[in-house]
């Protein structure tokens, strides 16, 4: 019992193969109690100790083995994690070269995000995104917006999508959107995002 406490500020994982031999009962017990991993009670059979030492040795073979995946793993998701935000970087930042702003929807329409200077573009108070509403505003084109509309309705992306908007001075505003689904892990739909572009001078 002694050596085997002794041996648990020496190890370097968490199965080392004892095998106590005794023929006190109540040995048997502290040595489990203390981290033994098995016993064998005198008198003993030579072809069971070998049997259990086996045993032990395998058990010990497969701890490592599994130990060792486990670090592998856990290695590997470290990896895929850095892959993943640096290709979410790489994805920000090129999203912003090619993209006046970024956006987000829900399942019902609503905006959860929007990053750039769409608010100014688009002249929106602030409030018809601060608190995820809709944007319901006068001056768009009704048909572009049933387009656009028919095309969420049936879960389908949609690539440089132009709409136009007429403002209060009478002036135009037309603007390109590409937007794609998003879909949860029961296929359920998530909502909607995408980029946008003001285009009223390139046109």
């Amino acid at each position: 019992v002694e050596v085997r406490e002794a041996l648990k500020t020496n190890e370097q994982d968490g199965y080392v193969p004892v095998l106590v031999i005794t023929a006190q009962p109540g040995h048997k017990l502290r040595a489990l109690g203390a981290g033994a991993r098995d016993f064998v009670s005198k008198p003993f059979d030579l072809v069971e100790v070998k049997t259990r030492i086996r045993n032990m040795l395998e058990v010990r073979l497969l701890y490592r083995r599994l130990q060792r995946h486990g670090n592998e793993l856990e290695a590997a998701v470290r990896e895929r994690t850095a892959e993943l935000r640096e290709s979410e970087a790489r994805y920000r930042s090129l999203t912003e070269l090619a993209s006046d702003w970024y956006w987000e929807q829900d399942a019902n329409g609503n905006f959860t995000k929007v990053s750039g200077p769409v608010l100014e573009m688009l002249g929106l108070r602030v409030d018809a995104f601060a608190d995820g509403a809709s944007i319901q505003e006068n001056g768009w084109n009704e048909a572009e917006r049933a387009q656009l509309r028919a095309a969420i309705a049936e879960r389908r992306p949609f690539l440089d999508f132009v709409f136009t908007r007429v403002n209060v001075d009478g002036s135009e505003q037309k603007f390109q959107v590409s937007g794609e689904p998003m879909f949860g892990p029961a296929c359920q739909l998530l909502g909607y995002r995408g980029i946008g572009l003001e285009i009223t001078r390139r046109k």
